[in-house]
């Protein structure tokens, strides 16, 4: 008589849910880790240009450039143009960075390169 294997054996007991363990100092900074990683940043560049053409852009739109661009690299964009009815955006949605920004006027006559996807956000 053949012996089964005992992994197999031990592989058809029944699952058993991981006990549930209190969050520790660890855990939590690994979430704010986490939160920081998704934050949106502007880079040195981006944000000279910014104060140079006087773009303001209001929390709530920034939060929705943000979301747009997860969404985008959800979807495999990694570099991309956002337009909006105040500015256009080049940003980096691998590292969640915005590398410069034009006004819209401005962007109207210009030609983008190196990017693989376009968000249009409007008002």
């Amino acid at each position: 008589m053949s012996r089964m294997d005992p992994r197999i054996h031990q592989f058809h007991q029944p699952l058993q849910a991981a006990p549930q363990r209190k969050k520790t100092k660890t855990d939590i900074s690994f979430q704010n880790v986490l939160n920081e990683a998704q934050t949106l940043r502007i880079s040195k560049h981006a944000e000279k240009r910014l104060k140079q053409r006087n773009i303001e852009i209001d929390e709530n739109k920034w939060n929705e450039i943000s979301n747009k661009m997860a969404e985008a690299k959800s979807k495999g964009v990694t570099d991309s143009l956002v337009i909006t009815n105040q500015a256009a955006f080049v940003v980096s949605t691998k590292n969640n960075t915005v590398v410069t920004a034009l006004g819209r006027e401005e962007a109207a006559s210009q030609i983008f390169t190196n990017i693989n996807g376009t968000i249009v956000l409007e008002d």
